[in-house]
């Protein structure tokens, strides 16, 4: 008689070893393994899938894709995040915190996913009752669209098959259990099984299936990174639990980029889309304070304002203060170096504080020159216009590079009313400037700095 196994899952990377240890030989990590019983397979048997059927090679030419096409989930800033819509056949990922608002915006999209579809929301959490109250409070009542509340998979499974939705709904991940698997659920086997057998049924069924995934304390969704790797597509959904508005991102996909964010406001009845995200993030900016300067970064096609905000004060330490809160702290230090090397501010005695407001994260080049200003502003406590923009860059040595897109960013600039916007020189000659737009044409960080005060 065959023996069971015994393997241990690391956490955090997926990683799998035959024995424990304190720490993953392949991330690192400590105290993430865990332990998981395999149950011994016939010899020459291949363990079945649950779905779907023996399928053969083929040419990669003779595949179709005429039936690979996107569709509108109903919401634009969710379709402009995947890229264009969703995709059938697809294995969509959707991570949070408790009541951001994953399960919402999910239920949300069904009034627009049931027109010519049916959709399937499997819920491990809430009752048919619960869902059909919150489907009522959020307006929704489509009459393709079905709820069961049920955690075994095998049912669920079922389910799929006596109906063949279009659309299944998972909610979520960690609620279901395979029973064919010892372990309780939520564990890492346990996602890990449930999972590869959903994105099995969606490939061979071409059933588009939205998972919904919790996160554990570090921010990354719960369970094995291998469940990031088997889906087509991760979501973030996140925001700041004291404000209304809501940021969704994409970590992963494969048919689309990652660059793109969408923005959503959480009101009485359900998330509402947020079409200009510039004057949200710039709503509230205080007139005639230094420290703070508006940025214009690139999120995927689209350009978006924020307010930068810098704090230089007098340090009482014996090694000044460093921090940064959606900005890279490495690359702010980096900044402020160069900030004390070339543009002569003594910030070696003073504590710099740098943040990002409306909880959106600047990780492009052309937030340098604004971070650099708004430190300068504040060290100096001189006030930069209101109604001036930076845009740039800046090297090592001191001088301000150009980047990309500089057309929309300053389409985009002159769209919400700013009147002035730095820009670098270098590549500056064949842009199309806005009539009202004033530019400034700067080479280095000194000019960059007494242009702006």
């Amino acid at each position: 008689m065959a023996k069971t196994k015994t393997v241990f899952f690391c956490t955090a990377c997926g990683n799998e070893t035959p024995k424990w240890q304190g720490r993953c030989p392949a991330c690192g990590a400590w105290n993430t393994m865990e332990e998981h019983i395999e149950k011994p397979t016939a010899v020459g048997k291949a363990k079945s899938s649950p779905v779907g059927m023996s399928r053969r090679p083929q040419r990669i030419r003779d595949v179709d894709t005429g039936h690979e096409i996107r569709f509108s989930t109903g919401m634009g800033e969710l379709d402009r995040v995947l890229g264009g819509g969703a995709v059938a056949g697809s294995l969509v990922l959707v991570g949070g915190a408790p009541g951001i608002g994953k399960s919402t915006l999910l239920l949300q999209i069904c009034d627009s996913l049931c027109m010519g579809r049916k959709v399937l929301y499997v819920s491990g959490e809430e009752s048919e009752r619960q869902l059909k109250l919150r489907a009522q409070r959020l307006g929704v009542a489509p009459d393709e669209l079905y709820i069961l509340s049920e955690t075994r998979l095998s049912d669920i499974l079922e389910a799929v098959e006596q109906m063949q939705p279009d659309i299944l709904i998972a909610d979520s991940i960690q609620t279901l259990y395979n029973e064919e698997n010892e372990s309780s659920p939520g564990s890492v086997s346990q996602v890990k099984d449930c999972t590869m057998a959903l994105m099995q049924m969606s490939k061979s069924r071409g059933i588009m299936v939205f998972v919904v995934g919790h996160i554990n304390k570090d921010g990354n969704i719960a369970g094995p990174k291998v469940l990031e790797h088997m889906v087509d597509c991760v979501l973030y959904f996140e925001g700041d639990p004291n404000s209304s508005y809501r940021l969704l991102r994409a970590a992963k996909n494969r048919f689309g980029s990652t660059n793109e964010i969408g923005v959503f406001e959480m009101a009485d009845k359900g998330l509402i889309e947020v079409p200009n995200p510039s004057q949200m993030l710039l709503e509230g900016r205080p007139e005639g304070a230094s420290g703070t300067c508006v940025a214009c970064v690139m999120e995927g096609t689209r350009p978006v304002l924020a307010e930068v905000q810098a704090l230089v004060t007098k340090t009482t330490f014996n090694v000044p203060r460093r921090a940064a809160d959606g900005f890279d702290f490495n690359r702010a230090v980096l900044l402020m170096a160069v900030a004390e090397k070339r543009a002569g501010m003594k910030l070696n005695v003073f504590d710099a504080y740098i943040n990002v407001i409306g909880g959106l994260r600047l990780d492009e080049p052309g937030a340098d020159l604004p971070v650099v200003l708004a430190v300068a502003s504040s060290y100096r406590d001189q006030v930069i216009s209101d109604d001036l923009v930076a845009i740039g860059e800046v090297g090592l040595t001191g001088e301000i590079r150009s980047v990309s897109n500089m057309n929309q960013r300053l389409s985009e600039v002159a769209r919400l009313g700013f009147k002035k916007c730095i820009i670098p020189r270098n590549g500056s000659e064949k842009l199309e400037i806005p009539e009202d737009l004033t530019v400034y044409r700067v080479r280095n960080l000194r000019e960059a700095i007494e242009t702006a005060l």
